[in-house]
């Protein structure tokens, strides 16, 4: 099952990015075995100042037909980390070729496009800036990966 992250925004060279690019290598190794990856990271980023509707748009472009898609949202639901690697799986074994994580820009995602997706995830009530959030994401894929794999990474 491909993994495809949504996200307003450009990542520029920095600290963000080089745990990301660990996480997705090592959740392309930990992965694949398992059915789950490649990761693809799709940056869209609204030049006109369209706000979120614009974003919404350029998002909806980017998930691919029939993915499962996951909206980013502080109104989701928060789950443990195994719950997170069930609900991949589960995904997987059901046939899904396609799932999307999708992160909004700095107001978040718009209601539409929030309110077509199939289920929301929280990572807590506070806010977090949308460039955390995709390491916080990645890490968690690693990790349900691993989990998935029966590997020691996770410890509960």
């Amino acid at each position: 099952m491909r993994v495809h992250i949504c996200a307003v925004g450009r990542l520029r060279a920095g600290p963000e990015r080089a745990l990301i690019d660990d996480y997705l290598t090592r959740f392309d190794r930990t992965g694949r075995a398992l059915g789950l990856g490649p990761v693809s990271v799709v940056e869209v980023d609204d030049r006109k100042g369209g706000g979120m509707a614009a974003e919404a748009v350029l998002l909806d472009k980017a998930i691919p037909d029939r993915a499962v898609v996951v909206a980013m949202d502080e109104r989701g639901r928060v789950i443990t980390s195994p719950e997170f690697s069930d609900r991949l799986a589960r995904h997987r074994d059901d046939g899904a070729q396609d799932v999307a994580f999708v992160i909004g820009g700095a107001d978040g995602i718009d209601p539409a496009l929030r309110a077509r997706a199939d289920w929301s995830l929280s990572f807590g009530k506070m806010v977090w800036p949308h460039m955390l959030a995709r390491v916080m994401l990645t890490e968690q894929l690693y990790r349900a990966a691993t989990i998935l794999a029966g590997s020691p990474y996770h410890r509960e």
